[in-house]
């Protein structure tokens, strides 16, 4: 009978201690959960402030308690934007046109470069992928004279090639060494019997790159191809040096024209700034799309991207 008391006692002993444990598990589950939904909140409310501030009335954007929830809506800022700004269909197709030829020109360029960094062996590799790494270190600005310099004296200014050529090149002056870097940790986590067996069935290297390892790192792709897209249509510095003809400006530019043109129709040179939110709400309804259909492959690539160096 002592034995069996006993026993009786260890198991609600251990019971308790499972539930204790259960009970710790979940506060501090529900603890990080309300410190990340705090967080998305705080994160979110420069994007609604801009989506209400696009909905106000003119002389409503600084009142004072601010307004957040306007009333009433005007949705029709968004017809009057679309019209005030002359070329926006045009400027809207160039962005487009723009950031998806130089995502496709990274995606190509700085996988095939990760690829010979990651499954290749040669001499002096490592010391030129530190070489590779070291340039994030350079600002990017440092690269717009010569750049201006060479596209200047070869004629390719004003039109959209400087802005798209570079990246079917290394990726360009922004980000290739990230790319590169991005790309080549998950290359290195494949098994390299995939290599070995293609070499034994005959396949040469680009063949191995281009059928094997390419499709295989689909996340760190996906993952390449947002930073890379996002990145050229938000550009406006290189677009503004390289590109002085009209019709081929980009979104980015041609908000910021027409901003300069509507302040001055303004009384008192005011700034518009419910029609600047409605513009800029605009020009980020692609960048939304973009990240929320692919937010999976996203996280995907980040997550599966390892930090090994061998």
């Amino acid at each position: 009978m002592g034995t069996l008391a006993l026993g009786r006692g260890k198991t609600g002993s251990t019971r308790r201690r499972a539930g204790q444990s259960h009970l710790r598990s979940g506060i501090r589950a529900v603890t990080i959960y309300a410190l990340l939904l705090a967080v998305g909140v705080i994160s979110s409310i420069p994007l609604y402030w801009m989506v209400i501030t696009s909905l106000k009335e003119a002389g409503k954007e600084f009142l004072f308690p601010p307004v957040w929830y306007p009333n009433p809506q005007v949705w029709s800022n968004y017809v009057e934007v679309w019209t005030l700004i002359p070329h926006i269909p045009r400027y809207t197709f160039n962005s487009f046109f723009i950031s998806i030829l130089a995502t496709v020109g990274t995606l190509l360029s700085c996988s095939f470069v990760a690829f010979g960094f990651a499954r290749m062996n040669f001499p002096g590799k490592n010391v030129m992928f530190v070489i590779l790494v070291g340039t994030l270190m350079m600002p990017t600005i440092i690269t717009l004279v010569p750049t201006f310099i060479l596209f200047k004296t070869l004629r390719m200014t004003d039109n959209p090639v400087p802005l798209i050529v570079p990246f079917w090149f290394g990726g360009g002056a922004f980000g290739g060494a990230f790319y590169v870097f991005l790309i080549r940790q998950f290359m290195m986590q494949l098994p390299r019997e995939l290599d070995e067996s293609g070499l034994v069935d005959g396949a040469s290297y680009f063949r191995i790159y281009w059928q094997l390892i390419l499709p295989l790192s689909g996340p760190a792709m996906a993952a390449t191809a947002i930073f890379s897209f996002i990145q050229h249509w938000n550009e406006f510095l290189f677009p503004l040096i390289f590109i002085n003809e009209p019709t081929w400006r980009p979104l980015a530019l041609g908000v910021r024209f027409f901003l300069n043109t509507y302040i001055g129709c303004c009384a008192r040179g005011a700034t518009p700034w419910n029609m600047l939110m409605t513009a800029s709400f605009l020009m980020l309804l692609p960048i939304l799309f973009v990240f929320f259909f692919a937010q999976k492959y996203f996280v995907r690539g980040i997550a599966l991207t390892g930090l090994t160096g061998r």
